[in-house]
């Protein structure tokens, strides 16, 4: 379902528009949404940018231009803070040209551009430009300086 909040650039391609849940989130030029994917109020995917199938970018979670979201990535915008006894929503950043490998998950954090997160990692910390990570949490593998 697709409410009429959302605001979808030009080019926009969703092959199986009943299939995803789009409500109050923005949506950039030439972006490719696959099924089964929900993308949720306030969440912004920059132009150019691939979300495959199985996937979840919950409220807060601004995503670059030309990035590659793989299937089953899950964004999470709240952390438990122990000391409060409550949740608070945090924000995500995804910078341009990030390309994120299956079934990721990704807690509230900073990624820089033109980074690589290996599949099934689990990003529990700021990933600076140009870093290749993986693991559980993920851990840099190498910087590429010539990305």
């Amino acid at each position: 379902m697709i409410n009429e909040d959302v605001k979808i650039g030009k080019n926009v391609k969703i092959p199986y528009a009943d299939l995803v849940n789009l409500y109050g989130c923005e949506i950039g030029d030439d972006v490719f949404i696959g099924p089964f994917v929900e993308i949720q109020k306030g969440a912004k995917v920059g132009s150019r940018t691939r979300i495959s199938s199985h996937s979840f970018v919950c409220s807060n979670v601004t995503i670059g231009e030309n990035c590659f979201i793989a299937h089953g990535v899950m964004f999470i915008d709240d952390k438990f803070i122990e000391e409060k006894e409550e949740w608070i929503s945090r924000k995500t950043l995804v910078g341009d040209g990030t390309r994120i490998g299956s079934n990721s998950t990704i807690l509230p954090v900073n990624i820089g551009k033109k980074v690589v997160i290996g599949a099934g990692s689990v990003v529990t910390k700021d990933i600076g430009d140009n870093e290749v990570v993986a693991g559980n949490p993920a851990k840099r593998l190498k910087w590429k300086s010539h990305f």
